[in-house]
């Protein structure tokens, strides 16, 4: 899949974001946080990531390590998109809040990222 340019939004349309991205390769996380958002992700860095509206209604969410952020709308509550603990200067985009991405009839790979298990998923990633 090449790299498209796709347009995110919270569910009321108070933050709006682009982002461009091969969307060939998803992942979920089976962390205690993304297991109860039940979000699908990709990643974006700075420069292909562009929030365009909405940073006000912006809430910042952080836990355990504090090295992540979770970013939801206050109005809606919906996760839009974060910074990983993995990789903290660059962005994690829930992909259903893309709103011209169809998840039903896209062709992608389904991956899985260990946040139950951070540091033994990280520590073998580094080894593979």
């Amino acid at each position: 899949m090449p790299i498209n340019t796709y347009h995110g939004s919270c569910h009321c349309g108070t933050v709006q974001f682009e982002i461009e991205a091969d969307l060939a390769r998803l992942e979920h996380c089976n962390c205690s946080i993304c297991v109860k958002k039940g979000a699908l992700f990709t990643y974006a860095s700075p420069e292909r990531f562009r929030l365009l509206r909405g940073e006000e209604a912006l809430t910042r969410y952080q836990f355990n390590t504090k090295v992540s952020e979770h970013f939801f709308c206050q109005h809606c509550g919906i996760h839009t998109f974060g910074h990983p603990r993995s990789s903290p200067e660059n962005y994690i985009i829930n992909v259903r809040c893309l709103d011209n991405f169809d998840l039903e009839s896209a062709d992608y790979e389904l991956g899985l990222f260990d946040g139950r298990d951070w540091e033994v998923f990280m520590a073998a990633r580094k080894d593979a």
